[in-house]
């Protein structure tokens, strides 16, 4: 795993005592669904982690950047404010 990951799992996972892997939050940035149900994980990723790295975990993990431009779209509108991969 490389240092980027590593830092991006323990900033969204260690506030609400949840494990995952990157793997699993790699799915959660892109599906609408974490957005739809309110995921503090993925919310996490989008508010918390810093833009470069969430670009970087982004490319490292092969995630589509427009499907995780969406996701961060739709929590940008729950949240009011506009987050870093928001577009809108």
């Amino acid at each position: 795993m490389a240092h980027g990951t590593g830092t991006v799992l323990t900033t969204v996972s260690a506030p609400y005592g949840v494990k995952l892997t990157a793997v699993q939050l790699a799915e959660k940035i892109v599906s609408p669904k974490s957005a739809e149900e309110y995921d503090a994980v993925a919310f996490s990723f989008f508010s918390d982690v810093s833009p470069s790295l969430q670009k970087e975990f982004i490319k490292q993990m092969g995630v589509n950047a427009d499907m995780a431009s969406k996701v961060a779209n739709k929590f940008s509108k729950l949240a009011g404010f506009k987050l870093a991969l928001s577009t809108e």
